[in-house]
């Protein structure tokens, strides 16, 4: 075989389902290789979405997404996926085609320096110079993507070594490491309990599986610990559960900022006191903080607070010795328990229509209305994917997430993630009900790949909130320079004529008075195998749970 297929079988060896390519004529090779696997090759129109395809991949299975492109153009346009990745923490392989080795160092056609390209934003670049090695860079490149903090691996796929004949030995996978916890761990930790009056959870980043959701969740009811999820990670509790106290970072509540800065020990589980869950560093930042963090990076990389102590393991490797854990007599929680949860659960829940916006303009919607009519109609496990903008508020706030992974957002805040994460998620969790919330800005960076949803029979509906402008940027305007709004607004084509050219099933709702028609046919669609477009108007004053007008 030649090295292209090589590295098909490799990735096969290695149990990869499925690869999101834009093909290219520098990679040729592994295309061909793939011919005789049972990889899924899932065509996308953009690299931006095969790189956030792959990247959500990774985050609805805590394997690696792969995503292959060309050199040059294509490299450039999939580095938003791979920064996406590396800022995440997501496991993820990108595979690039590269110039032939007898051209490099000339400024030859589509030429780049991969190492230079992505070095800082990914744990590792390989460049496959030696045929014989090809099998055992990717899974070194794999073995990497998925250990200690997970994050992107590129590999180089120079165009003429990949077509020379394979002499070497396909190589098996490496295991991954997930740390331990010693006894001196759990004892730290039980210590640090038994003295706590204002004990607090902190769950995010990577590691995690529903069972060690459930014996955390458990673990924190039993205890009465109140249980915050860092930044676009509230599926690590259930929505329902009496612990979950909310969230951290955009769009939390005040009482999950004022609920971080009063207790004397947080235990972040796979999270870390970064900039977004502490408003740029303002909060939890004293240095008499008991933090007790739970994670398998060696570096604590981004974790901005004091650290009393390190446990050097994945979330879901801790949450096996929570039942070993030496825990004597503590201190009455229940007033600080039932407190937070009562406050979240204010915050969390959709008002009643009397309560909910008054004086929207004609023809635009009340959103609450959509979201009301929306999840009332969602099975338990159902997903949810978003990327940025004012239109995240809304999942954020009142999406119910109520098994994991069932929240596949971006930390990083790239627009264009909504609608390929949600082909990765449906592709992933094929049993799943998956809806992608996207806003009218984010929409057409990465839209085109709805298509490519309808392609591989993909059925998921896509949420649309138009308000015919950057929202987000619009409100930081406003902020700053009042009354001069510049380079904010949109005009838009007809969005419902747009998807159901591509094969999509849509449909525009502009009073609230059509919501509930409107949605039941849009799970009709969904019921028949169809990809589902609601175009919702909304007034660009009414665009979050929070008016701004």
């Amino acid at each position: 075989m030649h090295v292209g297929a090589a590295i098909a079988h490799t990735l096969e060896e290695l149990g990869v389902p499925r690869v999101y390519t834009v093909p290219g004529e520098s990679f040729l090779s592994v295309l061909d290789g793939l011919y005789d696997t049972g990889i899924d090759n899932i065509v996308c129109r953009h690299e931006g979405g095969a790189a956030f395809a792959a990247e959500a991949h990774g985050k609805a299975t805590g394997k690696a997404g792969v995503a292959m492109v060309t050199r040059g153009p294509g490299a450039a346009n999939a580095k938003i996926g791979v920064y996406t990745a590396w800022q995440d923490e997501t496991p993820m392989v990108l595979f690039i085609g590269l110039i032939p080795t007898s051209d490099r160092y000339r400024d030859s056609f589509q030429e780049f320096d991969p190492v230079g390209w992505f070095g800082e934003i990914t744990k590792g670049v390989f460049v496959i110079d030696d045929p014989s090695r090809a099998s055992r860079i990717v899974t070194n490149a794999f073995h990497l993507a998925e250990s200690g903090q997970r994050g992107p691996v590129v590999v180089g796929l120079p165009e003429d070594i990949i077509e020379l004949p394979f002499d070497g030995d396909l190589a098996h996978a490496l295991a991954t490491p997930h740390g331990a916890v010693s006894t001196k761990d759990l004892e730290v930790v039980a210590r640090a309990l038994e003295q706590s009056e204002k004990p607090l959870i902190l769950e995010g980043g990577q590691g995690w599986t529903q069972k060690a959701c459930d014996t955390v969740q458990a673990f924190a009811e039993k205890h009465q610990i109140p249980v915050l999820g860092d930044m676009r990670a509230s599926d690590r509790i259930s929505f329902d559960s009496p612990a979950n106290a909310g969230w951290l970072g955009t769009a939390r509540s005040e009482d999950a900022a004022r609920l971080l800065e009063a207790a004397d020990l947080v235990i972040s589980l796979g999270s870390k006191l970064s900039d977004k869950p502490t408003d740029n560093f303002t909060l939890r930042q004293g240095t008499e903080s008991t933090n007790i963090v739970v994670t398998a990076d060696a570096s604590l990389k981004g974790h901005s607070g004091a650290v009393r102590h390190h446990v050097l393991a994945d979330p879901a490797a801790f949450a096996e010795t929570l039942e070993h854990l030496p825990l004597g007599q503590t201190p009455d929680t229940s007033e600080w328990f039932n407190a937070a949860r009562a406050n979240h659960v204010s915050f969390s829940t959709i008002p009643d229509k009397k309560e909910r916006f008054e004086g929207l303009p004609a023809g635009t919607v009340d959103f609450h209305h959509v979201m009301e009519a929306v999840t009332s109609r969602l099975p338990d496990n159902a997903v949810s994917t978003f990327g940025a903008g004012n239109h995240c508020a809304w999942p954020q706030r009142y999406f119910p997430t109520r098994s994991y992974p069932s929240m596949l957002a971006t930390r990083l805040g790239a627009m264009g993630y909504s609608v390929a994460a949600a082909i990765a998620a449906k592709l992933a969790l094929p049993e799943r009900t998956v809806v992608a919330f996207t806003g009218d800005g984010e929409l057409l960076m990465n839209g085109q790949e709805l298509v490519t949803a309808v392609r591989y029979n993909t059925p998921m509906l896509v949420v649309l909130l138009d308000n015919q402008e950057y929202g987000t940027i619009r409100e930081h305007q406003e902020k700053k320079y009042p009354g001069r709004v510049s380079g904010t607004q949109l005009v838009n084509p007809d969005f419902s004529v747009w998807a159901q050219s591509m094969g999509a099933w849509a449909e525009t709702i502009r009073e609230d008075d059509a919501v509930d028609g409107a949605v039941e046919r849009a799970f009709e669609a969904l019921g028949r195998g169809e990809v589902a477009l609601l175009h919702v108007v909304i007034d660009q004053g009414f665009a979050t749970p929070e008016p701004t007008v």
